[in-house]
Formats: C-alpha cells, structure tokens, sequence
C-alpha cells in the first residue's frame, strides 16, 4: 500500500475512533441520568395555574372517588391577607362545593409542630383526595415539608389516592422547588429547593407562557442537569400515573428533557450540553418518564 494511502487510513481509522468514543461517552452520560417518575400507586394532577375548566376539579373528583369522597383541602401559600380575609374558608369550600363535593376539609398551618399534631392529620388518613391551592410554594414548604403530614400525604398516595395542585401547588409536587424564593418569585433556585417530592427528579414550573417563562427553567437545569423540566402553561396540566403522564387541558406543556422531538418527523434530537431547546407537548400526549421520551400510538396503551 503506498505510504499517502496507509497515512489516510490511519488518519480515518483515528477518527472514527474519536467519533466513536465520543458517541458512546454521549449514550454512557444519557444512561446515567436517574428516571423522573411519580407515586407508584396514586394519582397526581398538576395544573399549570388558573385552573378555569371544570375538567380539572371533575379529574380530580373522579379519582378521588365521586362527590362522597372525602377530600383535604391545602391553602397555605396563599398569603396571611388572603387567609384572614376568608378565615372561616367558607369562600374557598364553596369553589369544592360548586363542583359536587360535600366532605370537604381544610387543613392549614405555618408551625411544622402543627403539622406533626395527630389531631391534625387525623383527616388526611381519612381522605381519598388532596388539593393544593395557588399563591407561593414556600409557604406550603414551610409548613408542611418532612412533617408526618408529608407523610400522610404519601401513604394517601399508596392507597391509590389524587393528589393535586394548582400554581403552587403545582410546583411544590416536584422534588426540585423552583421559584422557592421568600424575596422574590422571579428568582429560580431560591432560599427553598427542596418541594414535597411526589414526582421525583423533577422541576417544576407554571404559567409559562401565560408569563413568558418558558426559558426559565433552564436556570435550573443548567446546574442540575439530571433534573427533567416541566413547565405548564394555566389552564393546563399533566395527569400523572406512576412512570407516566398525559396532558389535559386548553394549552401546552413545555418539556426540558435534553432533546428536541419533532412529531412530524418522528424523531428525537440530542442537545447539546447548555442548550436552550425545549418542545412543547399538548393536549391528549403522553410521556414516559423514565425513558424521558414522548410516547407514539404504537406504544400508548
């Protein structure tokens, strides 16, 4: 073989190899990343903020288990006005009311002792159903994270029960608290980041297009890229089952999954590191979590 021959095929050989290490340095990195996935046996209902469908509270009534069902209503992000200015939650019951339900509970506190308090949790044992309300996730956070009423939240989950939220109590399910801040909810990765976890590996974000968010939750995953990102827009939500979820609603679901997924073309793009590409899914798709992958008819059963 002439020698300007055998130097090309070295040099071709080299770059192969390099191409092929780096492919599979690439494969070896995505296999590493922990799986996101929610309650093994109940339900979450995460909505994106201003919740006006009566599709979400007849989702959430239905797993819940009908208009008997007793269920635990959550509003402590709202803030200390709001609370006082509907302090009996006559105003806050009647929205549940309206909706068909007749055993309604409403549990509040700031003080995690409270929330240790067999007294108070009593009702969560009872219940089939729980509703986190809007405002600041911290707040809720604050008053019931690591408490036995988190606990009972999770054994209300192992019994095949709904959990769900609205805003807030969107983005508290997440294990990732992002806008967990007490300054501002403009800041990402606050002096909170630490939500109640029952979705893990998660982060979750609300109102985003509604609020131009959607590149926010990038400030995230930037530095914890092993986090999956979902981001609501309102009146918008996901249903989550286990190692899946399904979109309800009227708008878009953004995902920040390190790849970009063209429906049209059937396929799945790899990002590269710090890119700023997400896709939106709408309503009626589906998603694996633990493969992080959009879900095709084909494999939707």
């Amino acid at each position: 073989m002439p020698m300007k021959q055998l130097h090309l095929l070295v040099f071709l050989s080299g770059l192969l190899f390099v191409f092929g290490c780096a492919h599979h340095k690439a494969k070896h990195s995505n296999s590493q990343i922990e799986p996101s996935f929610g309650p093994e046996k109940g339900t979450l209902l995460i909505i994106g903020g201003a919740a006006r469908d009566p599709l979400f509270l007849n989702l959430f009534k239905e797993y819940a288990g009908g208009d008997n069902a007793k269920i635990i209503v959550v509003p402590t992000a709202y803030d200390d006005q709001q609370i006082e200015q509907d302090s009996g939650f006559i105003r806050l019951k009647s929205t549940f009311e309206r909706a068909g339900f007749s055993n309604i509970t409403v549990l509040h506190t700031r003080d995690t002792a409270t929330a240790n308090m067999e007294e108070f949790i009593a009702p969560i044992r009872e219940a089939s159903g729980v509703y986190f309300m809007g405002g600041r996730q911290w707040r809720i956070a604050d008053g019931f994270l690591h408490t036995k009423a988190h606990a009972a939240f999770n054994k209300l989950l192992d019994r095949g029960g709904i959990i769900a939220g609205s805003s807030a109590g969107a983005t508290i399910q997440g294990s990732y608290l992002a806008r967990g801040d007490t300054k501002a909810n403009t800041i990402m990765a606050g002096d909170h980041t630490e939500g109640l976890g029952f979705m893990k590996n998660v982060a979750i974000d609300q109102h985003i297009l509604a609020r131009n968010r959607q590149f926010d939750l990038f400030e995230i995953i930037d530095h914890h890229p092993q986090l999956l990102g979902i981001g609501l827009d309102e009146n918008t939500g996901i249903l989550v089952h286990y190692d899946r979820f399904k979109v309800v609603g009227q708008h878009y679901v953004a995902i920040i999954d390190g790849t970009r997924w063209s429906n049209e073309r059937d396929t799945i793009y790899q990002l590269p590191k710090y890119s700023k590409e997400f896709y939106f899914l709408k309503s009626g798709d589906q998603y694996d979590l633990r493969r992080r992958k959009v879900l095709i008819d084909k494999e939707i059963n």
